[in-house]
C-alpha cells in the first residue's frame, strides 16, 4: 500500500537500540585515513612493480650472457621503427659520401665482386711439394708413350706442433803455448744468462701464457707429452725473467703512448692466489689503448695494481694531458678535475642499457633509442678510411644535428617515464654523460665509443676460465 506523501519515512538507525550516530567530522576522519591508506598501498604497489621491473632486466641480462648471442646487435624481427626516416637519411648520407669520394678521387671502374668461397692460402707460407707420376709412362689402352700436357696443383694447409729441440753450442778452445793463454769465442747472447731456455722457448711460453692465455702448468703437460720435463716453477721464473729483460721496451712504448693525444682506458677484475693464503684474491688489470683515428699504430699497456682504486689511473697517466675515453666508473673522476685530461664518453655503453631493456620486454622506448645510435653509428661507418677534416666535416654536417635530435627526445621522453625504472634509469645516465657522450662530433679525431679498449680486455675472459 501507498504511504501518504506527508508521512516521513523512518530512519532504520533510530529504530535499532543501542545505535551509534556518527558525526559528519567523525565520518570524514575516517575517509582520510582511507585514503592516506590507500595511497601507502599504491606507494608500496608501486615500488614493488619497480623492484620486478629491475630484478626482470638483470635476469635477462644474465640469461643473455649465459645462455643468448653475446652479440649485442639487434635481431630482423624486431622492427625498425621510423624506418622510413632512417632510410632517407641513409641516401643522404650515401649521396654526400659519392660526392666527397668524386671530389678526392674520381670514380673508376668498380671491380669485380669477389664471391664467398674458399680463400686462398697465404702466400707466405712455405711450400713443400710433392710429385705424383703415374706408375707408367705408357698408355694404358693402346701401350704408346705419354706426353705432360700441363699439372693439376691443389694444396692443403699443415701445421707442425711444438717441436722441441737442442742447440748445441761448440766453441773451440786455443791455446797460445808462448803465451800460456786460451782463446775462444765469446759466449752467444741470450735473454736470460746462463739458463738453458733459448729464446725461441721463452717467446713460446709468453704467448702461450699472455697472448693466448693459457696457464703454465698446461705448458708443462704439453712438453711432458713430448718427453721433455720442465719444472712449474722453472717456467714461472722465466716468465720474471723476461719481464724484467722486456722491461725497457715497455717503458719506450710507454713513453710513445704518452705523446699520443687521445687514450682509451677500461679494465677487469681478476683473482689470483694469494701467496701463502690458499686461496684467491681480488685484484684488476687495467688497459690503456691508443686512439685508431689518428691513423698511427695502435699501443696497448697493461698495468696490474691490487685494486680498483682511481689512484692507480691517476698515477700511470701521471703527466699525461689529452682526452680519455672511459665508461662511468668513479674512479676516474678524480683524472678530470684540473688535471688537463678532458672525458670522453662511451656510447656503446650508453647503448647497452636500452640494448638491455629491449632484450628484457621489448621496451618500445629502449627500441627508438637504439634507433637513434644506430644512425649514429651508421655516420661513422661511412667515414672510417677518411682523413680527420674529412670526418670532421661529416659529422658537423650530419652527426650534432642527430645529436641534438636525439637529446631532445631523450629530455621530452623523460617527463613521460615514472622515476626509478629500467627506462628511466638509461635516459638518465645518458643525459648525465651527455657533455662526454656527445664531445666527439665536434672533432674528427675523437672516437665514439670504447670498444679498442673493451676488445683488448674481452679476451682475458678467456684467461680467467683457464686459469681455475
Amino acid at each position: 500500500m501507498d504511504l501518504p506523501r506527508h508521512v516521513p519515512l523512518a530512519n532504520p538507525l533510530l529504530a535499532c537500540p543501542g545505535a551509534v550516530l556518527m558525526s559528519p567530522l567523525s565520518g570524514r576522519g575516517e575517509v582520510e585515513q582511507l585514503r592516506a591508506e590507500l595511497t601507502r598501498a599504491q606507494q608500496n604497489l608501486h615500488a614493488a612493480q619497480l623492484k620486478i621491473q629491475a630484478l626482470t632486466l638483470e635476469l635477462a641480462h644474465h640469461k643473455r650472457l649465459r645462455f643468448g648471442q653475446k652479440s649485442e646487435a639487434l635481431a630482423q624481427g624486431q622492427g625498425d621503427l621510423f624506418a622510413e626516416t632512417a632510410l632517407i637519411d641513409q641516401a643522404a648520407i650515401e649521396a654526400e659520401l659519392e660526392r666527397v669520394a668524386n671530389q678526392i678521387n674520381p670514380p673508376t671502374r668498380r671491380p669485380p665482386r669477389v664471391r664467398a668461397g674458399r680463400q686462398p692460402l697465404p702466400d707466405h707460407l712455405p711450400r713443400i711439394e710433392h710429385r705424383h707420376v703415374p706408375a707408367s709412362c705408357q698408355c694404358g689402352l693402346c701401350g704408346k708413350d705419354l706426353v705432360n700436357i700441363g699439372e693439376d696443383i691443389t694444396e692443403q694447409l699443415d701445421v707442425e706442433p711444438a717441436r722441441f729441440f737442442v742447440h748445441r753450442h761448440i766453441r773451440p778452445q786455443y791455446a797460445c803455448k808462448a803465451c800460456e793463454t786460451i782463446t775462444a769465442a765469446p759466449v752467444p747472447p741470450a735473454l736470460i744468462q746462463g739458463g738453458m731456455a733459448a729464446t725461441g722457448l721463452l717467446v713460446w711460453v709468453l704467448i702461450s701464457k699472455f697472448l693466448d692465455h693459457l696457464p703454465l702448468y698446461r705448458l708443462v703437460q704439453i712438453a711432458a707429452r713430448q718427453e721433455v720435463p720442465l719444472a712449474l716453477s722453472t717456467l714461472a721464473e722465466w716468465v720474471g725473467q723476461a719481464g724484467v729483460a722486456l722491461q725497457p721496451l715497455a717503458d719506450r712504448l710507454a713513453a710513445l703512448q704518452r705523446l699520443r693525444p687521445v687514450l682509451h682506458a677500461d679494465e677487469t677484475p681478476v683473482q689470483p692466489l694469494a701467496p701463502g693464503r690458499g686461496k684467491t684474491q681480488r685484484a684488476y688489470l687495467w688497459a690503456y689503448r691508443s686512439n685508431d683515428l689518428e691513423g698511427d699504430p695502435p699501443i696497448v699497456l697493461f698495468d696490474y695494481p691490487v685494486s680498483r682504486a682511481g689512484r692507480h689511473a691517476a698515477h700511470f697517466l701521471q703527466g699525461w694531458q689529452g682526452h680519455l675515453l672511459v665508461d662511468d666508473y668513479a674512479g676516474y673522476k678524480v683524472l678530470f678535475q684540473n688535471s688537463g685530461i678532458i672525458e670522453l664518453g662511451c656510447m656503446a655503453h650508453a647503448r647497452r642499457k636500452f640494448f638491455d631493456l629491449a632484450q628484457a620486454n621489448g621496451s618500445p622506448i629502449a627500441r627508438r633509442a637504439l634507433r637513434h645510435i644506430a644512425r649514429l653509428y651508421r655516420i661513422e661507418a661511412q667515414t672510417v678510411d677518411w682523413s680527420i677534416a674529412e670526418r670532421q666535416a661529416f659529422r658537423a654536417r650530419y652527426a650534432q644535428p642527430r645529436l641534438r635530435l636525439y637529446h631532445a627526445w631523450l629530455v621530452k621522453t623523460r617527463l613521460t617515464v615514472p622515476d626509478g625504472s629500467g627506462t628511466a634509469k638509461a635516459i638518465d645516465y645518458t643525459l648525465r654523460r651527455w657533455p662526454a657522450l656527445s664531445r666527439y662530433a665536434a672533432t674528427g679525431h675523437l672516437p665514439i665509443d670504447n670498444n679498442p679498449a673493451e676488445n683488448v680486455i674481452r679476451p682475458i675472459a678467456l684467461g680467467k676460465k683457464n686459469w681455475l
